[in-house]
């Protein structure tokens, strides 16, 4: 044999080997945001996402095959979601599935991801990702998103059915007043037209908005700005690490407003930083239960834990167990792919359509039950509010803070909204 037909066996060798490699593999996309203006919550997100992946990989993968996932920090930019996004689109190494993040990233890939046929389970709520034939007429179709959880839009409206029985509760005199703030920013605007317009039915006076960037800042000037406005109802649009600025600043201030977070918008850090500034916002939990709570799918969650924390003793927030809920949808929406004619974007995306009312097996009292037809991606219209209470110093371990009770997350209502055309996609 010369030299060159051992070069050219050698070769094709490799080639073979890698296509062979890459043949027993399925590949993810994984978006998160470790370091731009949402990491507050993208870092735990991630890391549940990196976790249950590595979870399921222990377990045997999906259908005897790894899942090879590429996990990048995009730092909340669009342009490098979208350059992403090429690379896992390319034919050559195109991914099955992506588990994304942020709204503006999301929308800006909503027509490639159905071009391309590639399902995306985002951290991003906007319910313009929940129409996939576009009937609303609200934004473009969307057929290959998903997400787990209500959208802002309607957990918005169950603050706001909350917020109007509360004011009625306490026996205030005229209309209450009802602010929105965050950052002119396709995620926090994202329900600010849905929010304005049933807070409008529902009897409250809105006020102009509120702009507050999405890093953390001296916000004295919104602040005062709260106070002279007179709002009894302020909705913080926010990822937590900027509203905890808001809530500091308005407590010095001495402003008396209920505070309604969006569902990134607060958490078990998020009180610990923000101490009593924090005591009495009312927010959205996607799950059923927070971390330790009694429910047979905690066990599960306790074991993904365990694959970046092997002693068990890291406290986990709402948004971590909210993640590893969302990357078990999509595991049994790839079981079900490689079951019907392997795990590509096409079949994938069928997986999320095969259950009613689904909660992913071993996630029993943790996972909400959720339902995505081919005509509406709205998972849930269950919205389950939470008041953070906070009854001292903040200080210390967050462990001990949640188990003392000096922090607790306590369940205020769960609303069950009405799946209104008129509200379908906004």
């Amino acid at each position: 044999m010369t030299f060159k037909s051992l070069f050219s066996a050698v070769s094709l060798a490799l080639l073979l080997g890698t296509a062979s490699a890459s043949a027993q593999q399925i590949s993810i996309g994984h978006l998160e945001d470790l370091s731009g203006g949402t990491s507050d919550v993208g870092t735990p997100y991630g890391q549940a996402v990196a976790d249950t992946f590595a979870w399921i990989n222990k377990n045997g993968g999906i259908g005897g095959k790894q899942l090879s996932v590429d996990s990048n920090d995009y730092g909340y930019q669009v342009p490098r979601a979208i350059a992403l996004y090429k690379k896992w689109s390319a034919p050559d190494n195109k991914v099955a599935a992506i588990m994304g993040w942020g709204t503006a990233d999301t929308e800006a890939l909503t027509g490639f991801l159905a071009q391309d046929k590639i399902p995306d389970m985002s951290g991003s709520y906007a319910a313009a990702l929940t129409d996939p034939e576009g009937v609303s007429g609200k934004a473009k179709p969307a057929p290959y998103n998903f997400f787990y959880g209500p959208t802002y839009s309607d957990a918005l409206r169950a603050m706001l059915m909350w917020a109007a029985d509360d004011w009625k509760a306490k026996g205030k005199p005229g209309k209450p007043k009802f602010v929105h703030m965050g950052a002119n920013h396709p995620y926090p605007n994202a329900p600010k037209a849905a929010g304005e317009a049933l807070a409008t039915e529902l009897g409250f006076e809105v006020l102009p908005p509120l702009v507050f960037a999405l890093a953390p800042g001296d916000y004295s000037a919104q602040c005062l700005s709260l106070k002279n406005s007179g709002a009894n109802y302020a909705y913080l649009g926010n990822t937590a690490a900027s509203n905890i600025s808001v809530m500091k600043a308005c407590k010095a201030a001495g402003v008396d407003v209920q505070f309604l977070g969006n569902v990134w918008g607060m958490d078990e850090n998020g009180a610990k930083t923000a101490g009593d500034a924090a005591d009495g916002i009312v927010f959205p939990l996607r799950t059923s239960v927070a971390w330790g709570g009694d429910a047979p799918g905690m066990k599960t969650v306790m074991e993904i834990s365990k694959m970046s924390d092997p002693t068990g003793k890291v406290y986990r927030p709402v948004h971590y167990i909210a993640a590893v809920c969302s990357a078990m949808y999509m595991k049994e929406a790839l079981d079900w792919a490689a079951k019907n004619g392997g795990a590509t974007g096409d079949n994938v995306a069928k997986g999320f359509y095969q259950k009613k009312d689904w909660v992913p097996a071993g996630m029993e009292g943790v996972c909400n039950p959720s339902t995505w037809t081919e005509k509406d991606h709205r998972g849930t219209m269950k919205v389950d509010l939470y008041r953070a209470k906070v009854s001292g110093a903040t200080d210390g371990n967050l462990n001990d803070l949640m188990a003392k009770g000096t922090i607790k997350l306590e369940k205020v209502k769960t609303v069950e909204l009405p799946r209104k055309p008129e509200w379908f996609g906004w």
